[in-house]
């Protein structure tokens, strides 16, 4: 698919999420880029802008953000043959997330430095086990470990054996 195939796909990405948005009464400004992950994977990304009902875009734990973006993934995936993910953030609510799941593993590792006993995180999603893991992974004294079922999934933080 050529870059105008790319820029076509996200226009209408973009007129279906202004629609769905819209049968909300959310008004809403909506910004369409796209990027390379750290695999080398390209996704498009849809930041949303509201001054009003973030809340209710993004949900309790960011449940109905999940929601809308795995209903437009739905409906366009055999159309989007070139990019590997479609993602969706309302008023910067995962770039938050991620720098304050980030500093929940930091200070788990400061605590297991100084008790030298594993510590329980509470659970996450798989987009945000993957941070913490990234996050704690240049920590030679202290080892990372996914453990139970989603939705209860979570990682534990341990010393190093």
């Amino acid at each position: 698919m050529d870059k105008t195939s790319t820029n076509e796909i996200k226009e209408q990405i973009a007129e279906t999420m202004q629609k769905m948005v819209g049968f909300m009464n959310v008004d809403c400004s909506i910004e369409a880029r796209e990027e390379i992950d750290d695999r080398n994977s390209k996704s498009i990304v849809f930041s949303i802008y509201t001054p009003e009902n973030a809340k209710f875009l993004i949900g309790k734990n960011g449940q109905n953000l999940k929601s809308l973006e795995h209903v437009l993934r739905a409906m366009f995936v055999k159309r989007m043959t070139d990019v590997g993910n479609l993602i969706i953030d309302v008023n910067d609510y995962r770039k938050s997330r991620k720098m304050y799941v980030a500093d929940l593993a930091r200070q788990a590792v400061t605590r297991v430095r100084s008790t030298q006993k594993a510590e329980a995180l509470l659970p996450m999603s798989a987009y945000e086990r993957r941070i913490v893991h990234m996050e704690l992974a240049s920590c030679p004294d202290i080892a990372t470990e996914s453990i139970g079922e989603d939705p209860n999934r979570r990682i534990v933080v341990k010393p190093y054996p």
